[in-house]
């Protein structure tokens, strides 16, 4: 048995994003949120995640989803494989939009619901703390009350989630260890009886897929893969521009200390006029003025080579 993996955009859409398989994200969800009594999801609606992006290379990776509790709270859920240029501001620009496109008229502010944005990252989008699962609201400086409650953001950072199965506490971990593991299991594991983790392993079948999904699994795998060594090239180079650069300046820094010797050898004392001079000179002026120290009498013919 083989699964396919739900960290690969198209795989998360087929499994997380398919009319016949609710079941699979109100679980996530729940679980993730810490849904319970009136705060469970009464209906979900999934936008078509297989629909070409209205914005190319930002849209394509984002499982639009509308769902809400029994309170009429709605949710907005996506999953991010690649980090993209300003990807937090994207979070936002897409969650503020999402709340204000549910009333097209002022007099209906009354009407807007909270937005709970679910991001799940295969990267470590924050530095400071360890956890996988972190909230982000909007809170008083001061005595850290939270008023501005209507938009609130959930992060998942599956680098983060270390857990071997064993130590997987609850269906929450559960979840993650299937988003970050399944396409390296052979079968569903025995401890992951809960209904909807069985019936997520189901959609992630390969043996489930047609000929038509696979070819599109594969191609966003390669897509994740070319983009990956894109970066990691982009690395290399970087680095190796670096280094070059490093070398030279290193080079410079020891022309100018060798420079600065000599002339204090020859003339007693090096002037502040001409320190500035050093200071500011390329690699090639510094190599000459070097060469012109023993043939020259003052200070000023030694620097009399304009730059």
């Amino acid at each position: 048995m083989k699964f396919v993996d739900p960290r690969i955009d198209f795989a998360f859409k087929k499994i997380f994003g398919s009319e016949d398989a609710k079941d699979i994200l109100i679980s996530f969800l729940e679980s993730l949120l810490g849904l319970r009594g009136d705060r469970c999801i009464a209906e979900l609606a999934i936008m078509d995640p297989f629909l070409v992006p209205r914005l190319k290379d930002l849209k394509s990776t984002i499982l639009d989803v509308r769902c809400k509790d029994h309170r009429g709270i709605s949710y907005i859920v996506e999953m991010q494989v690649e980090k993209v240029a300003a990807f937090l501001k994207r979070i936002q620009f897409n969650s503020a939009k999402a709340y204000a496109n549910q009333i097209s008229r002022g007099e209906d502010y009354p009407h807007l619901k909270q937005i709970i944005a679910v991001t799940i990252t295969d990267f470590i989008l924050f530095e400071g703390f360890e956890h996988c699962a972190s909230v982000h609201e909007s809170r008083k400086t001061v005595f850290g009350q939270s008023h501005l409650t209507d938009i609130v953001h959930h992060f998942v950072e599956l680098p983060k989630f270390t857990k071997d199965l064993n130590s997987c506490d609850g269906i929450f971990d559960q979840w993650l260890y299937f988003i970050k593991y399944a396409s390296t299991l052979e079968e569903i594991p025995e401890k992951m009886q809960a209904a909807p983790i069985r019936h997520a392993f189901e959609k992630a079948r390969v043996a489930n897929m047609t000929a038509d999904e696979l070819e599109l699994y594969d191609k966003a795998g390669i897509a994740i893969a070319d983009a990956r060594g894109r970066l990691e090239l982009a690395r290399e180079e970087g680095r190796e521009e670096g280094e070059r650069i490093g070398v030279q300046r290193g080079e410079r820094k020891e022309a100018a200390k060798m420079l600065t010797r000599q002339l204090q050898r020859r003339f007693g004392s090096v002037p502040d006029w001409a320190n500035e001079k050093i200071a500011k000179a390329d690699q090639s002026s510094l190599e000459e003025w070097s060469l012109r120290i023993f043939d020259t009498r003052s200070l000023d013919d030694v620097f009399s080579h304009s730059m």
